[in-house]
């Protein structure tokens, strides 16, 4: 039986973890190196982190930071945040970062895509799109951390984003990032029905059963990060990952 991946995705801040609620009120939830290393031992499918501030305080990716990370990192390894040059795409790769994750630089500077998949093919490089749903119930993809809205709708953009190279599409939607109560079901069913690259569903897990009905709807993976890193009603910080058997039985 082959189980959908599970992807524990990490929110990164000043060299530390966070977890937000709706992309605000960020949390810390501790040491990155700490993390890959429990994460390690649980054997997870692979592993994503975002820089949420290297956008939006122009600092671009911390090389000296990630290195430490990915040293650490038994494995494949994920990263977003900040990325705006080719020279920082090649920079991430030769550090060993096997997917790199571009968001904010699609809004101004979609070519970017299509050289990041010149250098290591389409299968390392993936498009995060972070989606609003606004009150009448329309979609617009969001960039620069929910903050800037590129008045577009998020299957137009994924079916571009394939068009210009990208391998997998991570697909967050920004309402229900931290919420804990599922996925955002139908973005996923259009945006998989639209492309024929993996979607991954990002944004609202918070039981095993939430994993089940994102692949239900067209989901290659699943990523989530509250799911991952809380424990009990009062969110304590407690880094875990469900066991292989436990997998099973939701994907049956």
């Amino acid at each position: 039986m082959v189980i959908p991946r599970v992807i524990p995705l990490l929110l990164m801040r000043n060299g530390g973890l966070v977890k937000t609620v709706r992309f605000k009120n960020a949390k810390y939830v501790g040491d990155p190196i700490n993390a890959v290393r429990i994460f390690n031992e649980k054997e997870v499918d692979e592993i994503v982190f975002l820089d949420i501030e290297a956008t939006t305080s122009n600092t671009g990716p911390n090389f000296e930071i990630l290195e430490n990370i990915v040293s650490e990192a038994f494995m494949p390894f994920a990263y977003g945040g900040g990325i705006n040059t080719v020279e920082q795409v090649r920079s991430l790769y030769s550090l060993g970062v096997e997917k790199i994750i571009l968001n904010s630089v699609t809004g101004h500077d979609p070519g970017l895509v299509e050289m990041a998949s010149s250098i290591a093919g389409s299968s390392g490089v993936v498009v995060s799109i972070d989606v609003r749903r606004s009150w009448l119930g329309k979609y617009s993809v969001f960039v620069r951390s929910g903050q800037v809205d590129l008045k577009r709708d998020p299957v137009d953009h994924a079916i571009e984003m394939v068009r210009l190279g990208a391998g997998e599409l991570l697909v967050n939607a920004i309402e229900n990032d931290g919420m804990m109560e599922g996925y955002d079901l139908h973005l996923i069913k259009r945006v998989a029905e639209a492309v024929s690259v993996p979607v991954v569903a990002a944004g609202g897990a918070g039981n095993l059963q939430h994993f089940r009905e994102a692949v239900d709807q067209g989901a290659a993976a699943v990523a989530a990060g509250s799911i991952f890193v809380f424990h009990g009603k009062h969110r304590a910080v407690l880094i875990t990952y469900p066991e292989y058997e436990e997998l099973k039985r939701v994907f049956k």
